[in-house]
């Protein structure tokens, strides 16, 4: 039996950042549907986000400081725009 190729452990910047900005744009059309509001469906939907790109991370074991994004990198990103979209629903 022949065994698949070993795939590459890390992707790209490129496509990291391409998928979380596939993700966003998807987090956002869903939020927009949201019976709660737009701004608080984004920020649970954006919580769940950083919840499952840790738990990504987790289960690939990906470095946490690693020179290369990752999802690791994707969590952080989602916490900081949750963290805004809080903010600005606050205010509001």
């Amino acid at each position: 039996m022949s065994q698949a190729p070993d795939m590459p452990r890390t992707l790209s910047p490129t496509r990291v950042m391409a998928r979380f900005a596939v993700r966003v744009a998807l987090l956002a059309t869903f939020a927009a549907f949201g019976s709660v509001g737009f701004g608080r469906s984004l920020a649970a939907l954006l919580w769940m986000s950083i919840i499952l790109c840790s738990l990504a991370g987790l289960v690939r074991r990906e470095p946490l400081f690693g020179p290369d994004l990752n999802h690791w990198d994707e969590g952080v990103a989602f916490g900081a725009l949750f963290a805004l979209v809080h903010t600005v629903n606050q205010l509001i």
